[in-house]
Order: structure tokens, then sequence, then C-alpha cells
């Protein structure tokens, strides 16, 4: 038994020794963040120690885009019918010919960023009580552990929709020692937790931080506010293992009841201002910045501003804000022409603009190169990413009314997007039936939600993944390599976390 210890502290270390992922910030120090005193560890020093640890929750969804924005809009757009994979390699052209692999690192890097955004949380939740600074108010305390909270059920819930059952980690594991090591062992190499659970959880954090979650500030839409948490309760009660659509619907009200509504100019939420008003429109480094910030539409977004610019803007086309800066490879989620084709079945909706801009390049692997489709919301340094917004919120409580029997309320909710966008009401053909009612929204959400990581999730939660994809003709597709199934749902845990952890079992079809 003792060699067995040797060799798992022995492994332990090795993990940690080579990791990649290895953050300063976030490691135990005394000088970061307390000291070792009596065999009892003190990890937040003072006050100063738990606002540092509340920023870096808060970084990093401003800059953890790799894995939270980048890949997830190749997962539900690239994955589903809305994108091509943009730059075929071994990474990304499974997403789109449904060949995804354990093997595949972005999933491994997805996994990992993930888990560690919950480790961040998990500290400042667990921790923040034993801080004896008396400058810490009660109210800062339970303020910042509320923020934690939702920061967490966030992170849980993309990766239940993505892995479902995953390691429900809410501790921070102890020091290893030959003594501990047989109680320390499973929170270094946790097991899978059930879907449901998972779900639990996430409601548990969210109820449990909404009284002390600060307010919806109109001036700062980068908080964990109580918007964030309502925002995320309605979207959870819509799946499945949780469904409970009138929930939905109570909470959607709860956002709109803080003040939030659909803007009226579309291009508001995704557009630039030029600062230079006669600087020519081919000119580098032009002087630009973003249309708007901290609207009345969006809830949660990763803000950007000169010296502290969005770095993934030229993965998806040209950066307005640098013309010419890496222009010179083929980009990720480049729109398709199936997405093309629905958005020109409605005539003049302003969002095809909005969603999607063609550009002369130096390739043509989808399109001709003189006339290149790429994807436009993200179009400068400086645009936000919008994490939520409320015309999300405002279509899901259409699909509660749907399912509900309420279809005249629902058809009165999609007919505000489609007005917004120029867009005549809904005609009689498609409100005709619950059946029929449903294509209709989902076509909206599609056009609505274009490249914001929506509509691969949208097809799972209301099993439409075969249905729509196994029969999809798009000529700028490459061929399945699998057809879509039930395993399909769910993507493969990255083999590589499963050979670190013996007790994750890899999900079925893979």
């Amino acid at each position: 038994m003792k060699l067995h210890y040797i060799f798992i502290v022995g492994l332990l270390l090795t993990m940690f020794s080579c990791s990649l992922d290895y953050d300063p910030v976030e490691t135990y120090s005394d000088v970061t963040e307390g000291v070792a005193k009596d065999s009892a560890r003190v990890v937040f020093k003072d006050k100063a120690a738990v606002e540092n640890q509340r920023q870096v929750i808060h970084n990093k969804l401003r800059d953890g885009q790799e894995h939270w924005y980048l890949d997830m809009l190749l997962l539900a757009e690239s994955h589903s019918d809305n994108a091509y994979a943009g730059s075929p390699n071994a990474e990304t052209t499974p997403f789109e010919v449904n060949s995804i692999e354990g093997s595949n690192t972005n999933l491994n890097r997805d996994w990992t960023s993930h888990m560690a955004n919950i480790a961040a949380a998990n500290l400042l939740i667990n921790f923040i009580d034993d801080v004896k600074d008396p400058s810490l108010t009660s109210s800062e305390r339970e303020q910042y552990k509320a923020e934690a909270k939702i920061f967490r059920a966030m992170i849980y819930f993309d990766m239940v929709r993505i892995w479902g059952s995953v390691p429900l980690v809410t501790t921070v594991a102890g020091d290893i020692t030959s003594e501990t090591i047989s109680d320390v062992y499973p929170a270094y190499f946790p097991p899978q937790t059930d879907e449901k659970t998972v779900y639990e959880q996430i409601e548990r954090d969210l109820l449990e931080a909404l009284p002390n979650a600060p307010d919806n500030n109109q001036a700062d839409k980068t908080l964990y506010s109580k918007s964030v948490a309502r925002t995320l309760l309605a979207k959870i009660y819509a799946e499945k293992p949780l469904r409970d659509y009138n929930k939905v619907i109570q909470y959607v009200d709860a956002v709109a009841a803080d003040g939030f509504s659909l803007v009226g100019d579309f291009s508001e939420l995704f557009g630039v201002a030029l600062n230079d008003d006669n600087a020519p429109a081919s000119q580098d480094n032009r002087a630009i910045n973003a249309k708007a910030r901290n609207t009345r539409e969006t809830i949660l977004e990763a803000q950007f501003f000169p010296g502290s610019a969005n770095w993934c803007t030229w993965m998806f086309g040209r950066p307005l804000d640098d013309w010419t800066f890496y222009f010179s490879w083929a980009k990720w989620i480049t729109p398709s022409r199936d997405i093309v084709k629905a958005f020109k079945s409605e005539a003049n909706d302003k969002r095809l603009e909005e969603s999607v801009v063609y550009y002369a390049c130096g390739w043509n692997i989808y399109y001709p190169a003189n006339n290149y489709a790429f994807m436009y919301k993200c179009r400068s340094a400086y645009n936000s990413i919008i994490k939520f917004r409320y015309a999300d919120l405002l279509l899901l409580k259409a699909e509660a009314l749907i399912m509900n029997g309420d279809l005249s309320g629902a058809v009165t909710l999609i007919n505000q997007t489609r007005n917004r966008a120029g867009l005549t009401n809904l005609p009689a053909s498609a409100t005709a039936s619950k059946d029929a009612l449903l294509k209709a929204y989902l076509k909206e959400r599609r056009l609505e939600l274009a490249f914001e990581g929506q509509r691969w999730f949208d097809l799972v939660r209301l099993d439409k993944v075969e249905e729509v994809l196994n029969v999809l003709k798009d000529e700028g597709r490459p061929t399945l390599v699998y057809p879509y199934d039930r395993n399909s749902y769910l993507l493969p845990i990255p083999q590589a976390v499963i050979d670190q952890n013996p007790n994750l079992v890899q999900n079925p079809g893979y």
C-alpha cells in the first residue's frame, strides 16, 4: 500500500509540474494569497487578496476567449448548419463533418480551461469566510461569494451541455501527504456526476446567489449580476433535465423587470463607429470603436478597449481596426450557404448584413476568392463579445409559450424580433399549428442569434439534430463522415483527461 501511495504522489507531482496551464495568480503562495500556519492553510490573508481573486474571476470572461467563445462557435455553428469550419485542419474539420474524437486538442483545452475556471470560483467560495480582515464587510463577502457562484454555474452550464456527465467539483483539494492521500485522492481524480445532479447544482448556485448578487447596472454589463443569474435560470429550466417552461417564463419576465428589452436598431449590438469620419474605408489602423456598449439588451458582455483589445477578432475575418492584420490565411467559422439562403428567404432581413460580410481574399476553400463570406459579429478588436442578451431570452419565452399551448402569445414575441429586423409578422401558414410555429420559431432563433453560439444547443434541446442535419443539402459542406444520432448530442470527453483520471468514462459512441 505504501508503494501505491508513492506512485500516486509521483503521478500528481508529474502532472502538476508538466502542466502548461499553470497560473501563478491562482496558485497558493505566501506572497499572493496567504500562508500556512499551524498546518491550517490561510488562502486569503486580507481583503486585497480576496478582491484580487474576484478580479481574476471577472477577467476570465474577457481573457478566456479561446475556449468559451472561439471554440464555442466552432461547436455551435460549424457543427450545425450555420457555418463551415473555415480553416480546414485536424482540429476544426471534424466539427464540420461529425467525426469528432476524444483526441481533439480543442476539446482538451476547453475541458482544462473550464475546470480551471471552476477551481478559481471554488477558491473564493470556500475560503472567503476565513478572512479575518475587518475591512471586508459581511455584505462584501456575500456579494463576492454570490458572483463566484454565478460564474461557476455559468461554466458548468456550458460543460454539461457539451459533455453531459462531468466531474462536479465544489471544494478545493487539500495538501497531499502519505497520511491524507486516501482522502485527497477523490478531489484530484473526481468521478463524473450525472447530468441531472450537475443541473441541480447549477440551480442551487444560482438560487443561493440571487439575494446577494449585485443588481443590474445599466452602465456596466460585465458584472455577474442578479440579471445574469436569472438569465441562467431561464436557460437551465428550458433544458431537459430540469425542464419547467413555467419557470422559463417566470425568469424571463424577471429579467425584463430588471430593465432589459430589445434595442431599436440591431446594428447597435455588433456595429463599429469610425472615430475619424474622414478616414477612407480601406485605410489600415483606422480609429474605430464599438458602436455601443452596455445597451439595454445585453445582459453580460466582455468588453475591450484600446490597450486591451480583443485578440480573436482576426480569427473570423478582417479586423476593421487594422484592415490587413493577419488576413493572409483562411479564417474560422465561414458562414454556410444554407444560412445565407435562410436569411434571403425573408425579404430584406436587416440581420443578414450584420451577420455576414463578403471580402476578396487569398483562398477559395468554400467560396470564390473574389467574393468570400465571413462571419461579421466580431468585427473589430474593440467590439464587445456578448455572452447573454435579451433577444435570446425573449425567444426562449416564446418556446415556453409554444410548449404550454399559448401559440398566439408566442407569435407576439417572435414578431418583436422579426419587426426589428425589418420583417413583417409571421404569415398565417407559420402559425396554423404547434408544429408549424415551432419550425418558424427555430428559424427565427437561427437568424436572430446566428454566430452567437446557440444553434447546436437549440437543435439538441428540441431533439432536431437528426431531422435537420442528416438531410442538409449544402453544396459547400463536405460529406458527413458519420450521420448524426443520439450519441452525437454529447461530445467526447478528451482522451488526455481520461488518461490522467482513471475515474472518467468516455461518452457512448466515441
